[in-house]
């Protein structure tokens, strides 16, 4: 059986209820075994929120399959935050003190990747429950018996019901990029050195989905490990690489033995790539091939007495571009196979993570986004006040059924401000209305908990199939009902359940208001504005030291730390995470936003600071050469040029106190500026016009038209 019928309902809904009849049947089973079966109210209450927080309330990615591989993961650490809110709940103080630290400690999780950011909100139910009434340390062996009934009978519907097909892997996007390189490479040996318009489309296509949004979340590259930095740096160098060869323009006659051998050598190496994705061989002949060949045509490009034309080096530049590029992508995919064992030689601090202990990139990436200007550790800091607040009232006021409160701001607390008022005004009328529900119907049913046990499992599947479909308001009504048919199986209810259901929910939802207006209430869409900024003002600074540098070639070699590489790479982090989650949050409700640029393509900013990274570390690069006095005043001009329109346009992004707001400006290229062949200039020159060219090409971008109000891409 493979799933609903596709024709008999819509996708959204066809989708949910699969992902329904998992979830209700796993709860299911699990209350009523222990509930009825065995006779243990608590193993029960534990058996069904269980199944439902790792089920309902949490986004995991992925298939069946990759979901119930995540869960069997994160089983132990359930136990852990059983053990954990069973014991610190004998205390008010104990367990408001455990929510803030374990609150935090799950939603900065998020640093590490989709999943884990899927699964806290699961996690954190898992320590909200135990940490209400009864508090019952002894009751711990029921506790976690239920928990993992739950979740072992979760994790077996998860994998063997309504099996998905698997989307296509990463690695395998990446394989396929490396395959369209190879046959571009070959095409630009042939006449007339150029690809056509169909070659050129499929080049930016196979580019297109290696793009984070065309990738399913469960398949992107984002964790901090060895072989998924890795396979991220596959990705971005295959985009380069396609980029670069669409682009490499015809030359001027024949070319040179030497350029027909990178570009042969370039093909055969993304083809090995593609191989070593796909059958795990290291591409190291290959990969040891081209460099071999880049040398040569390096090497003869230096040559004073060969007086090639001006047209000619600038083509040499850009094919020696297209051999870096592929380099840097066959090593990264030989890292991402092979991790610490691959056998591609290339400059440590390009993939300086190769050798690092796993712990210790887990620590680089903790300290990256320890600070406010991480949307990470906004969002954990927002989350874990709001629950330690929902915990110390629910202790303090003695709040029946407290733990209603807790999981209405952890399920309500958005991102934005905005975000979330709006969220609770349908949550607040969802509930509500359920309520009205609720109440009427432990009026008529009272006692007969035989009703309650056959509404329960046909509740459950309707909640959990219209609820994630027609948004918060259903979801919050649904479930009162839900909660209220779980009670009245545990012990006797009124009607007043519902009017302590609806309590709770205004009080935990306002806990959630107010803590999303005190904490960083504009989300990302500020700290993108200020993140990419950033980005740019420190890419400016790399942009001059770098010029400088190779202007002045040895004597003025920068040492392997600078010119802020290491503060670069850092700023591209946090402007990947801002923009990221910018893409989940929704524009602004309305109000001025300060400084707010009307059009902007945030992607090219990230593709800049990129290019800015990459060219810098290949131009200061040895060994390195002097320029001609001429050609390195050109090349400092030109870089202190560039660093300028970097400045202005980030200036626009994020203008100081005394700045005027304004759009951000529109950068023409300054084709006449790196058009210009100074008398006499070598291959270096133009190796460092080619890459201030591709900067001010991004910064044409950045700046667009016809782009909604407050957004980007």
């Amino acid at each position: 059986m493979r799933g609903v019928p596709a024709g008999r309902f819509p996708a959204a809904y066809a989708a949910s209820c699969r992902r329904a009849v998992r979830v209700a049947l796993a709860a299911a089973i699990g209350f009523y075994l222990f509930r009825y079966g065995l006779d243990s109210p608590v193993a029960a209450t534990y058996a069904l929120f269980g199944a439902v927080s790792l089920g309902g309330l949490s986004r995991i990615p992925g298939t069946g399959r990759q979901r119930a591989a995540t869960m069997l993961r994160v089983l132990p650490v359930c136990w852990v935050l059983v053990v954990v809110g069973t014991y610190l709940s004998v205390r008010t103080w104990s367990a408001v003190a455990g929510m803030l630290a374990v609150g935090f400690a799950l939603a900065f999780a998020a640093v590490g990747g989709p999943r884990p950011a899927g699964v806290a909100p699961g996690l954190q139910l898992l320590y909200i429950l135990p940490s209400f009434p009864p508090y019952d340390p002894g009751s711990l062996g029921e506790r976690l018996l239920g928990t993992t009934t739950g979740l072992v009978l979760l994790i077996a519907t998860e994998a063997l019901i309504f099996p998905e097909p698997a989307p296509t892997p990463y690695r395998e996007r990446a394989a396929r990029a490396a395959r369209t390189a190879a046959h571009c490479a070959r095409a630009l040996t042939a006449a007339p050195y150029a690809l056509g318009t169909a070659d050129r489309d499929a080049a930016e296509e196979s580019g297109r989905q290696l793009r984070s949004l065309t990738v399913p979340e469960a398949e992107r590259p984002a964790g901090p490990g060895v072989r998924q930095r890795a396979l991220a740096h596959t990705g971005l160098a295959a985009r380069t690489l396609l980029h670069r060869l669409a682009w490499l323009s015809a030359p001027p006659g024949t070319p040179e033995r030497e350029v027909t051998a990178v570009l042969r050598a370039v093909a055969d190496l993304a083809t090995a790539t593609a191989e070593c994705l796909r059958a795990r061989r290291s591409p190291v002949a290959p990969y040891e091939e081209l460099a071999s060949a880049r040398a040569e045509l390096s090497a003869l490009s230096e040559d004073a007495s060969a007086r090639f034309p001006a047209a000619v080096l600038r083509r040499h530049a850009a094919v020696l571009e297209i051999a870096d590029a592929a380099l840097a992508m066959g090593a990264a995919a030989d890292r991402a196979v092979h991790g610490r064992h691959a056998e591609a030689e290339v400059a440590p601090q390009r993939f300086w993570y190769s050798t690092v202990p796993a712990p210790v990139l887990w620590w680089h990436r903790l300290r990256g986004h320890a600070g406010r200007r991480s949307v990470f550790f906004q969002n954990a800091v927002r989350i874990a006040l709001a629950l330690t607040a929902a915990r110390l009232v629910a202790g303090l006021d003695t709040l029946p059924h407290g733990f209603w409160a807790m999981l209405a701001t952890l399920s309500l607390t958005r991102t934005t401000l905005e975000a979330t008022r709006h969220t609770i005004r349908l949550a607040l009328t969802g509930t509500l209305a359920g309520a009205l529900l609720t109440a009427a119907t432990l009026t008529l049913v009272g006692t007969h908990t035989d009703v309650y046990a056959v509404l329960l499992p046909l509740w459950m599947l309707l909640a959990f199939t219209v609820g994630p479909v027609r948004g918060v308001g259903w979801a919050q009504g649904l479930f009162t009902v839900l909660v209220a048919l779980v009670f009245a199986q545990l012990a006797p209810s009124t009607w007043q359940l519902a009017e302590v259901r609806v309590l709770d929910v205004l009080i935990g939802s306002a806990i959630g208001a107010v803590f999303g207006l005190l904490a960083w209430p504009r989300g990302a869409h500020d700290e993108l504005r200020r993140a990419a900024a950033e980005l740019l003002r420190t890419a400016a600074e790399v942009v001059v030291a770098t010029t400088s540098s190779a202007a002045g070639g040895a004597a003025t070699v920068v040492p392997a730390a600078a010119p802020g590489h290491r503060s670069l790479h850092h700023a591209l982090v946090l402007t990947e995470s801002a923009y990221a989650q910018f893409q989940s949050e929704p524009a602004p409700f309305g109000g001025a936003r300060r400084a707010v640029p009307a059009s902007v393509d945030w992607q090219a900013t990230l593709i800049a600071g990129h290019h800015t990274l990459w060219g810098s570390e290949r131009l200061l690069a040895p060994p390195a050469t002097v320029l001609p006095e001429a050609t390195a005043h050109a090349v400092v001009a030109l870089g202190e040029r560039m660093a300028g329109r970097m400045l202005l346009v980030s200036a626009a992004l994020d203008p100081g106190g005394d700045t005027p707001s304004t759009p951000v400006p529109r950068i023409r290229p300054v084709s006449a500026e790196f058009s210009a062949e100074p008398e006499g200039a070598p291959r270096r020159y133009y190796a460092v016009v080619e890459w201030l060219e591709s900067l001010a090409a991004d910064l044409t971008r950045i700046s667009r038209g016809g782009a909604r109000p407050g957004g980007g891409d």
